[in-house]
Order: C-alpha cells, then structure tokens, then sequence
C-alpha cells in the first residue's frame, strides 16, 4: 500500500492530500529515510510523522485496505 494512503487508513493522517504534501514537504521518513508519496508501507517498518510541535514515530504492525475508527490503532504501535 501506498505510503500516502496508509496514513490516512490509518487516521495518522486525516487527508490523503495532506499525506502525499507532507511526503512532498520531506516531513515524512520511513525507516531513517525521507519517503516519497508512493513508497510501498511494509510490516515492520518505521515511519516517523515530523508535523506539528512533536515529531510521532510509529512501528507498522499491519497493513489492511480498510479500517474502521475503532480498530484503525491496531494497524501501527507507537515507538
């Protein structure tokens, strides 16, 4: 799955508009490496969101599709 598209499956992010800009903005790194918009999210990597006053790092545990409000948390643990 796209990188821009797990942030907002996930609700990291609330838009995927605002995914795929801050992938373009370089405030978005996967595994210690500015990720692009279309980076391919695998199980284990890292993902670190350099947005607002604390940057959020987060290990990916699954990736699904689709996910609800509820289970959304259950895709990412947060490092």
């Amino acid at each position: 799955m796209r990188l821009d598209k797990y942030l907002k499956v996930t609700r990291l992010i609330k838009r995927r508009t605002v995914a795929n800009e801050a992938c373009d903005a370089q405030k978005i790194s996967v595994n210690g490496k500015v990720a692009r918009a279309s980076y391919d999210v695998k199980i284990g990597d890292v993902i670190e969101i350099n947005m607002g006053a604390k940057p959020l790092k987060v290990r990916v545990l699954s990736v699904n599709e689709y996910a609800t409000k509820d289970n959304a948390a259950d895709n990412y643990e947060v490092i």
